[in-house]
């Protein structure tokens, strides 16, 4: 029917025109097509880099996959039922790492969310050298972990120490095994992340500070509010968000810790301080079984989802 009315109008000497209809259906489609396509490389990038790998290495934790060996055979969840059986050779060590990180994510976890927060309200009213203190609190972080664990592997022995030869100054007793008996060695592990690590957490709670609205401090004070009492109902609420976050990857990178292990108590004593990630390395690297090592991952990737999950709903934060 349009084109009856555009060819009448040509006939008639008037200019024809373009069929709405046409115009806003190609102008819709390039519009719902026009975010896939800005996805696009991020999308093809974590389909290469993430999922592909994620996927990999379900499909090897559900083989028998010796790296030195050409056969791998299907074994189903054999793999994951190792890691329950305690008729398994890696039943004893798998439960032994998950004891080890959990134990340092519990002691450390909470020192890191709130020491950093302590240090972000100091560290957000204004004194002379509010700079330098703010660098000064978050210089360790830019450090590698191979920097940080040689250099208090150095300074926490017991025998040639700095930490040690200052505690025997003072008075103290000159010979706690830091890094070869426990609780001590836990006590290093943890004082050493925390004291790493709280200058990030610190920026991003400094960084939540500014973003609450000064007007909502005034107008506390001007109902008489104190100042525990600001802090519990203007700057609680107002960093819930930044808390979730800082909650959530503070408990993903703790379950993570590998190199302050590695380098510091060398999973001293014993085996006591050795983490999942070091015997997923172990199993995997060592013992060339990499069918358990990725169920190793798997398993404690999906319990790493099911905290997360957890912290989403007791921090979850609405917005009235």
């Amino acid at each position: 029917m349009a084109d009856v009315i555009e060819a009448g109008a040509a006939r008639d000497g008037a200019p024809p025109t373009v069929a709405p209809t046409r115009r806003r259906g190609a102008t819709e489609r390039g519009n719902r097509t026009t975010p896939y396509l800005f996805l696009a490389p991020y999308l093809i990038l974590f389909g290469v880099f993430g999922l592909a790998p994620i996927l990999f290495g379900v499909w090897i934790s559900l083989h028998q996959w010796d790296l030195q060996l050409p056969n791998r055979p299907f074994v189903g969840i054999g793999n994951y039922r190792d890691l329950f059986s305690s008729d398994s050779a890696i039943y004893g060590d798998w439960w032994s790492s998950v004891r080890a990180t959990g134990i340092f994510t519990l002691f450390s976890v909470p020192l890191l969310v709130v020491i950093p927060l302590g240090l972000a309200l100091l560290l957000n009213r204004s004194f002379p050298g509010r700079t330098f203190f703010r660098a000064a609190f978050f210089a360790p972080y830019v450090l590698g972990v191979a920097v940080i664990g040689l250099l208090w592997r150095f300074l926490l022995d017991a025998n040639l120490g700095l930490v040690n030869r200052l505690l025997g100054v003072v008075g103290l007793p000159s010979d706690t095994p830091w890094v070869t008996d426990v609780p001590w060695a836990w006590v290093s592990l943890v004082g050493v992340t925390v004291w790493w690590t709280c200058g990030f957490n610190a920026v991003i709670y400094l960084a939540g500070l500014q973003d609450i609205p000064a007007e909502l401090y005034e107008a506390a004070k001007v109902d008489g509010a104190g100042a525990w009492d600001r802090f519990r109902h203007v700057t609680i609420p107002g960093l819930r968000p930044v808390m979730l976050f800082v909650f959530t990857t503070t408990i993903l990178a703790s379950a993570n810790v590998f190199g302050q292990a590695f380098l510091i108590t060398q999973g001293a004593p014993g085996e006591q301080t050795r983490t999942v990630v070091w015997r997923i390395v172990d199993e995997g690297l060592r013992d060339y079984d990499a069918g358990r090592a990725a169920a190793m991952s798997v398993f404690f990737a999906l319990m790493l989802a099911v905290v997360s999950v957890v912290n989403f709903r007791l921090f979850r934060y609405r917005e009235d």
